[in-house]
């Protein structure tokens, strides 16, 4: 039986919501752990779907891997194979379908709000979803819309947050972040080189209220994911 691949790029930044949503729906998986220097596949052969987790890196940095994976996207994406994408999983995916990578105005670090972009085009699944949702970010860059992508997401102090494209959708926030993984990332990567702001929580800010926060992410995720994997075959 085919599994879903999925990408890590650190240790801090597994499958975390995603992996526990497919055990729990029986849905097998395998993860390459980039992070320990596990080569990315060279064919699309013998994959149900691809799936880019975050990572603290740019997906322009000169990395080895980097132009493997992109490779890898684009060739599932021309044979219409599911793809997901976290963050920097989703800015991987934008780069390879021809969008660009870049700088956005402010950084966004923790619980912020995002919308579903309601026009003409939204997608069906879409309309699941309530029009707000208060999920967690942690990044410097931001993605375009891909040419013939549909901008399904949109945030405040980031506008692209999120573009389906077939069965292709990538994520610019952490859908799959869990309460120990926030608790992780502010202990190991929140310092003075990050004040806080308007688009950057203080630790303090970040927790509070954690599991009620996470609650209502999940809630979203379970939405999410669930029309993602309609897509499996």
């Amino acid at each position: 039986m085919s599994k879903i691949i999925i990408f890590r790029y650190e240790e801090t930044n597994g499958p975390g919501y995603f992996g526990e949503f497919l055990q729990k729906n029986d849905i097998e998986y395998h993860v390459v752990k980039v992070d320990k220097h596990e080569p990315v596949p060279s064919s699309i052969d013998g994959a149900a779907a691809f799936v880019f987790m975050g990572g603290v890196m740019s997906a322009n940095d000169e990395l080895d891997w980097i132009p493997q994976t992109l490779d890898l996207i684009r060739d599932a994406q021309r044979n219409d194979i599911p793809m997901l994408g976290h963050c920097l999983g989703g800015q991987l995916i934008c780069r390879a379908l021809g969008g660009t990578v870049s700088k956005n105005p402010v950084p966004e670090i923790g619980w912020l709000p995002i919308e579903v972009v309601k026009d003409d085009h939204t997608p069906q699944w879409c309309h699941s979803l309530p029009s707000a949702l208060h999920v967690f970010h942690w990044h410097n860059e931001t993605f375009s819309i891909p040419q013939n992508a549909r901008h399904v997401f949109k945030g405040t102090t980031c506008c692209n947050q999120g573009f389906q494209l077939g069965k292709t959708l990538a994520l610019q926030f952490h859908l799959e972040i869990l309460p120990q993984m926030v608790k992780d990332w502010a202990r190991l990567f929140l310092d003075e080189s990050h004040p806080a702001s308007a688009s950057i929580q203080s630790r303090r800010d970040m927790l509070d209220q954690i599991a009620e926060k996470s609650d209502s992410s999940m809630k979203a995720a379970e939405r999410i994911y669930s029309f993602w994997c309609s897509n499996l075959p």
